[in-house]
């Protein structure tokens, strides 16, 4: 898979770059250079570890967004098996940003929803950039009634920078739709895991968020506002947007420290785009875990256990929140 370096990157690509032409040259003018690549190795590596070992806030949210970044169907490839994906909301149509269905992880049987992206512009259209309708919230809604009709687990997979702010959404009622999602999630007797693989966009992201278990991949961000738009409002420029990131606290090891989510997913070395086989079994095994978790509760103690959960964000505990 190509890999467009990112701006933070290009110190690690271009001595990458340099390393394969000392190789090219050893092998071509057969001259011995393996010191000079051993030491641009080892130069590399420590590059590598000084720059991914210490991502901020705006870093992360860019590595979020990567065009090579795995998105839904990528998880559902790697990690699931048997998806049957069901379409349609029964009142409007189908929405092609917000697939679902059935299928299995790790042998367990659960409902499966989620947003999904596009790679190209066509793909992109089709997926509305990640950005649901309001027929996708209700559809994903359909697909957890019969989840908690059949008594399975519902894995629900956050990526859209926002639910889609069009005239023909907001005439359809989508923030109705999210709102009412909010509601019966808060009471659906089945557990409801969910993980934040990308973007996690205000309500967009919220509308199938209310979950027993949230969870983050390392570098997804979960945010009220994109940096550039809360930059735009305080400083009055998206140049801003790095310290906006850093103000608003929004990638997953912040949000962690908060209480908001429950578990950070490792990636592999420099984010889930560079192994997509290795990031979807990391999440398989995080789901796996905290699906266990909630099936050994009763339905009482899950959905008190849910309630708790959501009504202690933004308690305040002397200077941090708790």
């Amino acid at each position: 898979m190509s890999m467009k370096p990112l701006e933070f990157e290009k110190p690690i690509a271009d001595l990458e770059s340099e390393i394969v032409k000392l190789k090219s040259q050893s092998d071509t003018q057969d001259i011995d250079l393996s010191a000079e690549i051993i030491s641009m190795e080892q130069k590399l590596t420590n590059l590598k570890s000084e720059i991914y070992d210490n991502l901020t806030p705006w870093q992360r949210v860019q590595i979020a967004r990567h065009p090579n970044r795995p998105f839904m169907l990528d998880y559902l490839a790697y990690g699931f098996t048997d998806f049957v994906e069901l379409h349609g909301d029964r009142h409007i149509g189908d929405d092609h940003a917000m697939p679902g269905g059935f299928a299995k992880i790790g042998g367990q049987k659960v409902v499966v929803i989620g947003h999904q992206k596009g790679r190209d512009t066509k793909e992109n259209l089709l997926r509305n950039f990640g950005s649901a309708h309001p027929e996708g919230y209700r559809k994903a809604l359909r697909l957890m009634r019969l989840a908690e009709r059949f008594k399975l687990p519902v894995v629900c997979m956050i990526d859209t920078p926002g639910a889609f702010p069009g005239i023909g959404a907001e005439e359809r009622n989508i923030a109705e739709a999210i709102a009412f999602n909010l509601k019966e999630m808060m009471n659906l007797k089945t557990p409801i895991i969910a993980c934040v693989l990308g973007e996690g966009g205000s309500g967009g992201a919220l509308g199938i968020g209310v979950a027993d278990r949230v969870m983050m991949m390392e570098n997804a961000y979960y945010s009220v506002i994109s940096p550039e738009g809360c930059a735009a409002i305080l400083w009055k420029h998206r140049q801003h947007a790095p310290e906006a990131a850093e103000a608003m606290k929004i990638a997953a090891p912040d949000l962690g420290k908060l209480n908001l989510i429950d578990e950070v997913i490792s990636e592999p070395r420099g984010g889930a785009h560079h192994d997509h086989a290795k990031a979807a079994t990391n999440f398989r095994d995080a789901v796996l875990a905290q699906i266990q978790q909630v099936q050994a509760l009763s339905t009482d103690e899950m959905l008190e256990q849910r309630y708790q959960k959501f009504r202690q964000y933004g308690e305040w505990n002397g200077d941090a929140i708790a």
